[in-house]
């Protein structure tokens, strides 16, 4: 049975389906999925994810996988936290919330950050469900560099690579990145569910 990825953004969904691409789960294309507006209303990521999820399972009839992340820094008491696709305001570009946050972090010497992802898988015809979440520390760069990925990646300094998650390949963001992390820990726990039912 094809899934749905509960996401509007093509980055996001890209990044999802190559890492779940070994397990075998097949995603019903842009064009076969129907899209929910889904008002990210909840006060965490998780909330977040479970209603996106929830939403896009009934819409499709499929099981649905879901995520909500962002960027939570140290010095500004964790924002943007989930409010990071729209800190610079709705429907802003990567480059506006890159912006704003180069500007608020212009005096701040405290340059500790991490990326959260939460994921939730919902399906459409029964209770149960399954969540987790992953992280990835880093630091807040001065000026926003590479060429790669999206959101706040230019500004993203990875310790374990030794470099922005925007001069990062998609194999080596996978490797340690919050999504990357969270999908791994949903792996092991579809496959444990898996082992369980035989």
């Amino acid at each position: 049975m094809k899934w749905v990825i509960a996401s509007g953004n093509a980055k996001k969904r890209g990044e999802i389906a190559a890492i779940l691409a070994p397990m075998g789960i097949d995603f019903l294309s842009d064009e076969e999925t129907i899209f929910v507006d889904v008002d990210e209303d909840q006060d965490s990521f998780s909330g977040n994810a479970q209603k996106k999820a929830e939403a896009f399972a009934k819409a499709n009839g499929k099981p649905a996988l879901a995520d909500d992340s962002g960027l939570c820094v140290d010095a500004l008491n964790g924002a943007p936290g989930i409010y990071s696709a729209r800190f610079a305001g709705e429907s802003c570009s990567d480059i506006k919330n890159n912006q704003k946050l180069l500007k608020l972090m212009q005096a701040q010497e405290n340059r500790h950050a991490y990326f959260v992802c939460a994921l939730h898988v919902a399906f459409p015809s029964v209770s149960d469900s399954l969540s987790c979440e992953g992280r990835v520390q880093g630091e807040i760069l001065h000026d926003m560099v590479g060429q790669s990925g999206f959101g706040y990646d230019p500004l993203f300094f990875c310790p374990e690579l030794n470099k922005a998650f925007a001069m990062a390949t998609p194999e080596e963001k996978a490797s340690v990145s919050h999504r990357g992390r969270a999908l791994r820990v949903l792996v092991e726990m579809l496959l444990g569910q898996l082992k369980y039912k035989k």
